[in-house]
């Protein structure tokens, strides 16, 4: 028997006990409907754009509830904005471009919240004491020193407090306020948050802020929402085509004169696409059913909402839809999966979701740009191995690719018969982890789920709106 889904998180059994999904004869097993949360990704740049902004700034959609956003509401509520929640709506009264912190800094916890992490980090430039940056346990083993190394051209000193390279590490701004140089030269980083960072504190600089990049841009589908953001609440923004040269400034007149910073704000946050992601992959694991995702079409700002397009490529039907001026995009599963080569360098937080739908395909699919997973919440290409491999599924680098994986199911495909083995499958406290590998005991009975609970991190109501999707048409 299934547990309630709709029980809080810290009363779900554990380890959690998942599907399978029933299916009927001659007929679909679900057609559902889903407004995924707010976006973790945009919430966390609004809300930071807000607390630094003059004025009141009301940010609508918000994923509220999830502990990535409540570690950026602390840290912008203790250097000096402040905040006012009802719902999905935050109201932020903000510090005008400078932070104010208590006398001899601040230390602020941001969990294994890497946005709020590595954002607030380069935030802390605009500060008027020290700020010192920690984390969990997991956090003080994932890098930093890319960010810090570059925000010493900003006339900032930092201190590592534990792990050289890692959280914690204790930030003082220059006296007089942060310097921008004239351009700032950087090689491929381990994460575009480190760019997205110094990119979000741009409008406050004097004369804005020049990036170049010399090597790849890393995960540049996330570079591209940091920068659709601000140009939308009013920031100068000039890219090249290729994204290689970033400029960013404050807001400019219609002389072309610059003002300082950003002025309090309007905003809706987009449904957010990783958490549709786990959606429209159940609907591919089975011929005929449906999932349809409120709120996502393809002017989505976000790099998952592509993710339909990969599913595409396996057989499953995508549509494209509209209703009182409200986008959709829908999955319908095939008859048959097939295999895919599918590049997730510019979706890299849905690679877990299509190695679980790869599972089942019939063939090794290939999947390429996976080489930030391993500075995740955890180290999610050694933790996919570990998993899938508990169901008979290969996962191997191809030709000796790190950042390239196989995935290749057993021989005759996996077990689904009601007598498979329990399979338990760890988790690793990853949000992610556990919500794609949850999509497998979709398909095959007798599958559990450690930690059920860590997906508070970002999605809160995941297991009450999986069983809402497994039960709509019993």
């Amino acid at each position: 028997m299934r547990p309630n889904f709709d029980q809080p998180l810290n009363a779900l059994p554990d380890p959690l006990p998942v599907g399978p999904v029933p299916v009927p004869r001659g007929g679909a097993p679900f057609e559902f409907s889903i407004r995924p949360p707010g976006s973790k990704s945009l919430t966390n740049r609004a809300l930071l754009l807000a607390g630094l902004a003059d004025g009141e700034s009301v940010i609508r959609g918000c994923l509220l509830d999830a502990d990535d956003a409540r570690r950026m509401l602390d840290a912008i509520s203790t250097m000096g904005a402040r905040v006012a929640l009802s719902t999905d709506t935050a109201s932020i009264l903000g510090v005008g471009g400078g932070w104010r912190v208590p006398p001899g800094g601040c230390r602020l916890d941001l969990g294994n919240a890497g946005t709020a992490t590595r954002f607030v980090a380069a935030a802390a430039m605009l500060a008027d004491g020290p700020v010192i940056i920690d984390g969990n346990d997991r956090m003080r083993q994932r890098p930093i020193a890319e960010l810090i190394d570059a925000m010493r051209a900003f006339g900032v000193t930092s201190d590592y407090l534990g792990t050289n390279g890692c959280p914690p590490v204790r930030l003082t701004p220059p006296r007089g306020g942060a310097r921008s140089p004239s351009r700032l030269d950087l090689p491929t980083t381990r994460s575009s948050q480190f760019v997205s960072a110094l990119l979000l504190v741009a409008p406050w600089l004097r004369g804005g802020l020049t990036i170049r990049m010399l090597g790849e841009l890393t995960s540049a589908s996330y570079v591209e929402m940091t920068l659709g953001l601000l140009a939308s609440l009013g920031a100068s923004v000039l890219t090249s085509e290729d994204l290689r040269v970033i400029r960013v400034g404050p807001p400019e007149d219609e002389n072309g004169e610059s003002a300082a910073g950003l002025r309090g704000f309007e905003y809706r946050v987009e449904p957010d696409a990783s958490s549709a992601t786990y959606f429209w992959a159940a609907a591919a694991l089975f011929p005929g059913a449906s999932c349809r995702a409120e709120g996502l079409g393809l002017d989505s700002l976000q790099g998952d909402a592509r993710f339909p397009d990969v599913l595409a490529r396996m057989g499953a039907r995508v549509a494209e839809s509209a209703q009182d001026e409200t986008p959709n995009t829908t999955v319908t599963g095939p008859a048959e999966l097939r295999p895919v080569l599918a590049d997730m360098s510019l979706m890299p937080d849905a690679a877990m979701t299509l190695a679980s739908v790869a599972c089942f395909a019939k063939g090794t699919s290939i999947l390429r740009g996976l080489g930030t997973l391993r500075d995740k919440e955890c180290d999610r290409i050694a933790a996919m191995k570990s998993e899938l491999s508990k169901i008979g599924v290969s996962v191997e680098h191809a030709a000796g690719d790190e950042a390239t994986l196989t995935i290749t199911p057993p021989q005759g495909g996996i077990d689904v018969s009601e007598t498979a083995p329990q399979v338990t499958f760890e988790t690793y406290d990853d949000h992610r982890m556990a919500m794609s590998l949850a999509l497998i005991g979709l398909r095959r009975p007798n599958v559990l789920i450690r930690n059920p609970a860590c997906v508070a991190k970002t999605f809160p109501g995941f297991w009450s709106a999986l069983g809402r999707m497994i039960h709509a048409r019993l």
